[in-house]
């Protein structure tokens, strides 16, 4: 009986609530990012968040609107922050380079509403909306090692420019999907990690295996590694902490010239990227809502 009493409970909330982008949110996801295309090549992206921190509730919110030239895309970073005593929990995301020196981070997370802080089990259960997150990576690192000190990876990864293009206009497309219809975030299945698997899938089929370490983030990076995303020559039991960030960012936090510092020591491999080992994505494949 009690457990009939769950799974009716459990139905009942499923059922009886529907994704909402009109609640009262934290202020540092108040707004959603929206894109519109200029040309074929330039996009102008509104409500990029630029915040600068003095605690992780103390911070001064700067919304911006910026332009970029897609044709310009020409790197793909993997950040990933474990937050648990455990190595399992943890969040990840993605940044994308330009040859005239930008970046754009893209973060897939919960919307928190105001007072609401992150469950794993009551992510599973409709409890926050889904949200793509476009910010500068100055806040969206410095947030993550320099306010709540966790440890944060960097990593760059093995894809040529049209494939990390075509990779970036997916997310920006379902950024403004999400603006139209939202959708509720969910820990195993619409969650950081997840919708990262989805979107390289989508483009290059199968490229990332199902695993549970797609299910454990902070796990992820082994698998990265393991599946050769990773641009590095390094062995598997130095690689990581190789691309462990903390000081940099903490180095270079108040410096106009932050997303170069934190890349100072990287070094990725010198494998020609124009013989990277992802598949050319085909003239069906669909970067639609």
């Amino acid at each position: 009986m009690m457990f009939a009493v769950i799974v009716l409970a459990y139905g009942l909330r499923v059922l009886g609530t529907s994704p909402s982008n009109a609640r009262d949110w934290s202020p540092d996801q108040a707004r959603l990012a929206g894109i519109t295309s200029l040309d074929p090549d330039r996009v102008r992206i509104s409500n990029i968040r630029n915040a600068r921190y003095r605690t992780s509730q103390d911070y001064e919110l700067r919304w911006e609107s910026r332009e970029y030239d897609l044709s310009q895309v020409d790197s793909l970073w993997y950040v990933v922050e474990p937050f648990a005593d455990w190595r399992g929990p943890a969040h990840s995301f993605l940044s994308f380079g330009f040859s005239n020196g930008q970046y754009l981070a893209v973060s897939v997370e919960i919307r928190k509403e105001q007072g609401e802080s992150f469950s794993p089990w009551l992510g599973l259960v409709r409890s926050y909306e889904i949200i793509y997150v476009l910010g500068d990576e100055r806040d969206l690192i410095d947030l993550r090692a320099n306010i709540r000190h966790d440890a944060v990876y960097l990593y760059p990864i093995k894809a040529r420019p049209d494939q990390i293009r075509a990779l970036l206009q997916s997310m920006l497309d379902r950024t403004n999907a999400l603006a139209r219809t939202p959708e509720f975030y969910n820990t195993l299945t619409n969650s950081c990690a997840s919708n990262i698997v989805d979107h390289v899938n989508a483009i290059w089929p199968s490229r990332i295996p199902f695993s549970y370490r797609t299910l454990l983030p902070a796990l992820s990076d082994d698998l990265a590694y393991d599946i050769g995303l990773i641009d590095t020559n390094l062995p598997a039991a130095t690689y990581r902490e190789a691309h462990r960030i903390n000081d940099l960012a903490a180095q270079f936090r108040n410096l106009d010239t932050f997303s170069a510092g934190i890349r100072s020591r990287i070094r990725p491999s010198a494998a020609d990227t124009a013989n990277a080992s992802l598949p050319t994505p085909s003239a069906s494949d669909s970067f639609g809502d």
